[in-house]
């Protein structure tokens, strides 16, 4: 299959799924090293001749400890289309995927991404490389004065808004519909999502968002040692300056012609401050033009961009885990720490006698609060919206060694999203493939309508005054977010606070 794109001619290859095409490593923007280091993405240079595809492209500049075996470098503003299409005309629902890890880590090539078998179904699929830490979320005086814009620190956010613009221009060759884009990711990616979802910038860019592990209300105290925190801009900046200093330069030109290697060095340092764990140094900035509000005015104006949303939480993040290691002692001082003068009504709310109780009952206040805080997300969202929140919560264990140890873990439900079982190395049984064709027909839907529902799937309500989720696994059906009082509770709790920084 051969396409004609802005930058020229392009053929793709086989994906290893039958009726669907991959193309591979397609740039986007320009190299970023150099001059283009800290600056928004420059338009790609075009290519004569008929370009093949059959390659992914260079990962961003990460520290090696993310694991990933691939070439990295400065140019890697690349991106990846899964499409089942044989003509322009196709018109499929298109999936953008924006891959987590911390602002840190990660790439569009990963295995556990790979777009075939969604795209089996019906959709197009892209998957996109955006820079990483020092890379793309350095800030400082001197970089937001040359902006133009009075910004600086998220230019990671702006290469992924130039994807987007580039789906707009392009996917049609592809057999997709530029006016069907839904973006997705989990963790990261999903603080990514919910920032365009916020960003006046990204306005007509997409029609839904799916954040997998993202969306918590404002004043969420968890939001402080979450990568999904933003940071002011002051404080970027004199955080990135400090950064430039300890590397031995003061100047962006000086900067912009340090190795790469060097200015890796560090780049995956946390947020300096008390208590842990601590989000990323580098992460995106509210910084008054890709994000000129905080997330609370944002809600509270209404200012978002007014698109279908589907996300939710893990039975087994956020502090909750199969094998808590907290005691009875532990468990009290922490209510104390967290809930000061409301300490004796939380631990009143959840009873423990014991080392074995207090474990059980600090994760149930986790799952409890982490189901209350996305639940007054979206009833904030509805308050100036017309589209819908799907809502959910993960409880399937992925199979493996370490499946008693890790439960529904931080991101264990993307294979099963993505049905990309086939990319990951685990022991799947007939059991965890039901539950991804069930999971891929809830996202193919949604994708391609704005509703997760139909196909005599079991029925996913959307969030409203009702204080229901959807329970995701083997078992999919509507629970409770939380008991009464412990709803109050939490609720309580999260509208009397400030909005973490």
């Amino acid at each position: 299959m051969i396409v004609t794109t802005e930058g020229g001619a392009l053929s793709g290859v086989g994906s290893g799924v039958d009726g669907v095409t991959v193309f591979r490593g397609i740039p986007y923007a320009a190299d970023t090293a150099g001059e283009n280091r800290w600056r928004a993405p420059q338009p790609p240079p075009a290519w004569s001749g008929v370009r093949v595809a059959d390659r992914f492209g260079e990962a961003c500049l990460q520290p090696a400890r993310g694991g990933l075996s691939q070439p990295m470098s400065e140019d890697c503003l690349s991106l990846n289309v899964w499409t089942p299409a044989t003509a322009a005309d196709a018109a499929l629902p298109v999936l953008v995927w924006i891959y987590g890890g911390r602002f840190v880590f990660g790439a569009g090539s990963e295995p556990m991404y790979d777009g075939s078998a969604l795209a089996a179904r019906g959709l197009v699929v892209v998957t996109v490389n955006y820079r990483l830490g020092v890379f793309g979320f350095l800030a400082t005086r001197e970089l937001s004065a040359e902006s133009g814009h009075g910004a600086s620190g998220d230019y990671g956010l702006l290469d992924q808004r130039a994807a987007l613009q580039w789906v707009q221009r392009n996917i049609a060759a592809f057999g997709g519909d530029p006016a069907r884009v839904t973006i997705a990711g989990q963790s990261a990616g999903a603080a990514s999502v919910l920032d365009h979802v916020y960003s006046p910038l990204s306005a007509g860019l997409f029609r839904g968002a799916i954040a997998q592990s993202g969306a918590l209300h404002p004043g969420d105290a968890n939001l402080g040692h979450l990568a999904g925190s933003y940071r002011a801009l002051a404080d970027a900046e004199r955080d990135g300056e400090q950064y430039l200093i300890e590397h031995g330069v003061e100047k962006i030109a000086d900067a912009r012609r340090l190795d790469a290697h060097e200015l890796l060095r560090g780049a995956d340092a946390d947020q300096p401050g008390p208590g842990r764990p601590r989000p990323p140094l580098f992460r995106p900035a509210q910084d008054g033009w890709m994000l000129p509000h905080t997330y609370a005015q944002t809600l509270a104006r209404g200012a978002q961009n007014d698109v279908p949303i589907l996300t939710g939480t893990n039975l087994d993040e956020d502090g909750a885990s199969p094998h808590p290691q907290i005691t009875l002692a532990q468990f009290r001082e922490r209510a104390q720490a967290v809930y000061g003068d409301r300490a004796d009504e939380f631990l009143a709310l959840y009873p423990a006698r014991d080392d074995e109780t207090a474990a059980a009952a600090a994760n149930q206040a986790a799952r409890d609060h982490s189901r209350v805080s996305t639940h007054l997300w979206a009833q904030e969202w509805a308050r100036h919206a017309s589209s819908l929140v799907h809502t959910y919560f993960w409880t399937h264990p992925a199979p493996g060694p370490d499946a008693d140890a890790r439960g529904a873990f931080h991101g264990s439900e993307i294979p099963y999203f993505l049905h990309s079982l086939d990319h990951v190395d685990r022991p799947w049984t007939d059991v965890d493939r039901t539950i991804a064709d069930a999971m891929a027909g809830y996202i193919s839907r949604f994708v391609a309508t704005g509703d997760p529902n139909g196909d005599d799937a079991e029925r996913w309500d959307a969030a409203d005054r009702r204080p229901l989720t959807m329970e995701l696994g083997a078992r999919c059906g509507p629970i409770p977010v939380a008991e009464p009082e412990r709803h109050a509770f939490h609720r309580s709790v999260l509208d009397g606070n400030t909005e973490p920084k």
